[in-house]
């Protein structure tokens, strides 16, 4: 299939684009996210996803800015009950990094508030993917590694203060700096107490 595509950009709005790749233009359903990041260079790449609609065989090719917005637009549409435009719909609304901590999260409240997202639905992709963002979040942790900076020093001292265990606290603090880089110390260990 089509991985991605790269050419000059001669049309865009915020929920689509199209490339001219020598002579043949590519029309892409995007989200809002990815609109915001493709600026005013006409040179551009984005990372794509084809799907054909079983209801009417329709084909859509749908563009991505980066691929982990990608991934997680893919991750999106395993839920059953969630298309591509409802996924689109998410990743217009919110980052991915906001996404994968909705779900780690629970947040069946926050994905009630994306257009097209019923309770059901938000409980349906909570549940599908907990575990894969959880178990993504430990590989990227592994692979890019936190710095054991003061914030997380802080963190880690004042949670186990608390009586919390050491080592699943420290995972945690890990994974959330790794989705959240920059996170607030404060933020950071609401965010611990509310998952442990």
């Amino acid at each position: 299939m089509i991985h991605s595509i790269k050419g000059r950009l001669v049309e865009k709005s915020p929920v689509h684009a199209v490339i001219d790749c020598n002579g043949m233009a590519y029309h892409l359903h995007i989200s809002l996210g990815t609109f915001g990041k493709l600026g005013a260079d006409e040179n551009v790449m984005l990372f794509t996803h084809f799907t054909i609609n079983s209801n009417d065989f329709s084909t859509h090719l749908f563009g991505f800015a980066d691929d982990d917005e990608r991934d997680v637009f893919r991750k999106l549409i395993s839920v059953s009950g969630v298309g591509p435009n409802t996924a689109r719909m998410v990743l217009s609304g919110l980052s991915t990094e906001e996404v994968r901590q909705m779900i780690m999260m629970r947040d069946v409240a926050g994905f009630k508030r994306i257009k097209g997202i019923g309770e059901k639905t938000a409980e349906r992709i909570i549940i599908d993917l907990h575990d894969k963002v959880a178990k993504q979040g430990e590989i990227m942790v592994e692979k890019i590694g936190v710095p054991h900076n003061i914030q997380k020093q802080e963190a880690l001292a004042a949670l186990t203060l608390l009586g919390l265990d050491k080592t699943k606290t420290e995972k945690l603090i890990d994974k959330i700096m790794v989705m959240q880089p920059g996170i607030a110390l404060e933020d950071l260990i609401k965010q611990v107490l509310k998952q442990l």
